[in-house]
């Protein structure tokens, strides 16, 4: 929190190569701070800090509007094509002491792809690095955002018949994290509307935590 008349939330993403985890960044920034394209490799190498300018139209307080200002830790995909685990860990945790050793992590972002399914089993899943950094509350302070649901779209699905088909596994992981999750259709993700929509939903989520933070050591 900042200002009487403003409120800053504080993110990081993480998630596979190709994902679409900058993406997301990008989208919730409404900018192109972080590099997002097509690539055989994983493309981010370092953590990088994106920010927002003030948004308005998003969020109120006493009837009031607030200006909201978004941060966003994009780190390197994990598994990476490049760097070794220890490295990766290393580097983000260095990067989310750096930036929100003080003011606090708001909400870690899983970004897994909707249109792949989920495997828990491998010792490497993004989720493994997860709950290395942020220790045992990681539940709490963690949402999932699913991209690509516009394939999922084409594919017949709506967000309330892809939840009945989906695995018990992505399901459990939901109940694991109080259902903090966002679909996020990647033809509109640019769009300002849907922006505002999902920074609503990410603003609720912290608002249900009672805008607790993290506070990450190194």
């Amino acid at each position: 929190m900042t200002a009487s008349n403003e409120m800053t939330i504080n993110l990081a993403v993480f998630g596979r190569t190709q994902s679409g985890k900058s993406a997301v960044g990008n989208s919730l920034l409404g900018s192109l701070d972080f590099e997002s394209r097509y690539c055989p490799r994983s493309v981010t190498t370092h953590c990088s800090l994106g920010r927002s300018c003030r948004i308005l139209g998003v969020t109120r307080r006493n009837g009031c509007e607030l200006a909201l200002r978004v941060r966003v830790l994009d780190t390197p995909s994990y598994p990476h094509s490049c760097l070794s685990r220890e490295q990766v860990r290393d580097t983000v945790r260095s990067a989310l002491a750096h930036h929100f050793g003080k003011e606090g992590l708001h909400l870690a972002l899983l970004v897994l792809r909707a249109d792949l399914p989920l495997c828990l089993d491998e010792s490497d899943h993004p989720i493994q690095l997860i709950q290395e950094l942020l220790g045992p509350t990681w539940k709490d302070f963690t949402a999932v955002v699913l991209t690509h649901a516009d394939k999922a779209e084409e594919a017949g699905f709506s967000e309330e018949e892809y939840l009945h088909s989906a695995s018990s596994t992505l399901l459990s992981l939901f109940c694991s994290i109080q259902h903090k999750y966002i679909f996020l259709d990647n033809q509109k993700s640019t769009m300002k509307e849907e922006r505002a929509i999902i920074l609503r939903k990410l603003l609720n989520f912290i608002r249900q935590n009672n805008y607790q933070v993290l506070l990450p050591k190194k």
